[in-house]
């Protein structure tokens, strides 16, 4: 059937939809990773945006259920410049256009992705319209008006409270939109989990008794997050604190830094980070559109890892209060793995055994 996209600055472009055949609105942002579609798309960190993925082929090794990274797809729709109807590979449980019609996402296909790409680098990313239907210029704008995602953590986030068990440190994690690759990284250093909703208190989070806290991932721009904020700064200096993208830069803010959009954000798996204590470069998996601002950070905050593509900062870590966070993935699945031992790094500050 053929559809179409449309931007908020009027730029249209004509393909064919795939997938559930409904009308979607949303955040268009671009992911240049050349696999990892299944990831991206059960992402939560993507709730609200229409994805676009630069590599020109997907769906080509298919969908499986063990690599999913959340209880479902989480983007509001999907842009490909071709989708594969043959996928080859042997742990294919089903295809994207099934996955996609199972999850009621629309997905667009034959449209110049390149094309799409360069407008979002020159203009910024943008409100925009899939649609099977002609639209008028005043629905047009209703739709794109209608649209925000100031809401986007309470979506995702879980409702109750989960236990994990285990023998290492224990660490209370906040899920503002949790990738299941954390869990399972932590759960491989052997720790010990409680998992709050993003509502939780500082008073419900300290009554664990946690080892540390673990302020996660997730959606949105984190200054829509002003309960939550307030209820980190009761909780710094308290327990050691690491965070993941989201949760590093709520920590930045009730610290009292500043955070900024980007023009088009940092969304896939190739971009060079440089740790500043090291030296060493390694090249990390992203999914943001938020930034800590580093002339921002207050006296005592270093800076501890830099984007070598813009300068933004990547990471910093407060001593005096033991506080450690990146804005990259290290759980990235299916990779790349150069900052996996991240982890170990977490659970070191957990156990008092590094100081931030």
């Amino acid at each position: 059937m053929k559809a179409q996209l449309i931007l908020e600055n009027g730029t249209v472009f004509h393909g064919k939809a795939f997938g559930y055949l409904k009308e979607t609105i949303g955040e268009v942002v671009f992911n240049t990773g050349m696999t990892g579609y299944q990831e991206v798309l059960t992402d939560p960190s993507y709730y609200g945006q229409i994805v676009t993925m630069t590599y020109p082929l997907i769906g080509n090794y298919g969908i499986n259920i063990d690599d999913i990274e959340s209880a479902s797809i989480k983007v509001r729709g999907f842009i490909v410049r071709e989708n594969c109807k043959n996928p080859n590979n042997w742990r294919c449980e089903f295809e994207l256009d099934d996955y996609l019609k199972k999850n009621k996402i629309i997905g667009l296909e034959g449209i110049d992705t390149r094309a799409l790409t360069k407008i979002i680098r020159n203009v910024g990313t943008m409100r925009g319209i899939i649609t099977v239907r002609d639209l008028s210029e005043s629905q047009i704008k209703t739709k794109l008006e209608s649209f925000n995602n100031t809401k986007a953590v309470s979506e995702v986030t879980r409702e109750d409270i989960m236990h994990i068990d285990g023998k290492g440190p224990h660490i209370a994690m906040i899920d503002y939109g949790m990738k299941n690759n954390i869990v399972r990284s932590f759960k491989q250093r052997d720790c010990e989990m409680t998992i709050f909703p993003a509502s939780a208190t500082a008073e419900a989070i300290l009554k664990v008794q946690p080892d540390g806290i673990f302020l996660s991932n997730g959606p949105g721009d984190p200054k829509d997050l002003k309960d939550g904020i307030d209820e980190i700064k009761k909780l710094i200096g308290q327990k050691p604190m690491t965070g993941i993208c989201l949760g590093h830069q709520i920590l930045a803010l009730a610290m009292g830094a500043n955070t900024t959009k980007l023009k088009f954000g940092h969304r896939g798996a190739n971009h060079p980070v440089k740790d500043m204590q090291t030296g060493r470069v390694m090249i990390t998996s992203q999914n943001h559109g938020y930034v800590v601002e580093d002339e921002t950070l207050p006296q005592g905050i270093e800076v501890t890892h830099v984007n070598l593509n813009d300068q933004t900062v990547e990471g910093m870590k407060d001593t005096k209060n033991h506080i450690y966070s990146i804005q990259f993935h290290p759980e990235a699945c299916p990779g790349p793995h150069d900052t996996d031992p991240i982890f170990d790094e977490f659970v070191a500050l957990m156990k008092g055994e590094q100081d931030a």
